[in-house]
């Protein structure tokens, strides 16, 4: 068992929870092992970095000096989001390149009684550690139920192939071990030229003319060469390309019904473990027909919150942590 510290980060607690239980079902059976990183916080997403550089690097910098005080049998970080990933990839980078930029983190995160000392902890993206530390070898001893006849786009996105500061992939332009990957489970992998192109990160919130256009060309593209389902491992990715192609399918009149799901849910797939078990069922485009080509039962769909109009003036108001009472009728 290969013990890894676990940088779960904001999207997969919440809005990518299906990628973090798909991830936990299969770990035992790829031999891995977690720890959480303790009190972790966000990584600041893509936006802080424009806003202010230094309280950004000292964000990021609190969870790898987290993250350096639990080195314990492993000094391997690990997570799941490519924009964590990136971020603190390059945290490290950064600060043991500029000693400058190292003094400034450093007081920062003094402040907060910690500090940190550059390539104390080796940062890894998840699908990296399957590739190369679990290997596709001991992947395909492990598949009971191949997933021949799902043909899949494999969909890698922009931020963990580049610019690949620890040069872990084949390709920065067109990477294939992903592909491999999915082969491996038994899955037919169609040529997907966009496949390391940008979802848009946070422009639906920008610019919908602009998001929309990019969300349509992947999946165009994806749609030209016959997809069942388009395959990812970003949480941002999977949120654009599922929870806004409704909205790009009435924006442009189109008709695209392409399921996106997580790599780790096709591997769990493959080794037999239940949809449910996955949290399969729980994105916005239905997978049930594409996943029955290969006899997967996918659980009722749950109902989805409408998200609300960007030009609602209003409040979201949280549901009441206790309900009230009805009141009981007088009587006369």
């Amino acid at each position: 068992m290969s013990k890894y510290l676990l940088y779960p980060g904001c999207s997969m607690e919440r809005s990518a929870r299906p990628y973090l239980d798909s991830t936990m079902a299969i770990r035992e059976e790829l031999g891995i092992e977690f720890e959480e990183v303790q009190d972790w916080n966000c990584c600041g997403a893509t936006e802080y970095w424009s806003v202010s550089s230094i309280p950004a690097y000292a964000l990021v910098g609190r969870n790898l000096a987290l993250a350096s005080q639990q080195v314990d049998g492993t000094d391997t970080l690990v997570a799941g989001c490519s924009a964590c990933y990136l971020n603190l990839s390059k945290t490290d980078n950064y600060m043991g390149k500029d000693q400058k930029l190292k003094v400034s983190v450093n007081e920062a995160l003094a402040a907060g009684g910690l500090s940190y000392e550059p390539g104390a902890v080796q940062i890894r993206h998840l699908l990296d550690i399957v590739l190369n530390e679990v290997g596709l070898e001991a992947v395909a001893a492990k598949v009971a139920k191949p997933l021949k006849g799902l043909r899949v786009a494999p969909y890698y996105g922009c931020m963990i192939v580049r610019p690949d500061l620890q040069e872990r992939y084949d390709d920065p332009e067109y990477p294939q071990g992903m592909d491999e990957l999915l082969k491996v489970l038994g899955a037919e992998v169609v040529d997907y030229p966009l496949k390391t192109h940008c979802c848009g990160g946070h422009m639906t919130q920008i610019s919908e003319p602009t998001a929309y256009e990019i969300i349509r060309r992947l999946l165009y593209a994806a749609d030209q060469y016959k997809a069942d389902v388009i395959v990812t491992l970003c949480p941002m990715c999977q949120m654009n390309l599922d929870a806004f192609q409704g909205d790009v399918n009435r924006y442009f009149n189109t008709n695209f019904h392409l399921p996106v799901l997580y790599f780790t849910q096709l591997i769990g797939l493959a080794f037999g473990h239940a949809a449910k078990e996955l949290g399969i069922g729980k994105e916005f485009i239905d997978s049930t027909e594409a996943l029955a080509k290969i006899g997967v039962e996918v659980p009722e769909p749950e109902k989805k919150q409408s998200r609300r109009r960007k030009d609602d003036p209003s409040l979201p108001m949280p549901e009441p942590l206790v309900k009230s009472k009805p009141q009981a009728e007088e009587v006369e």
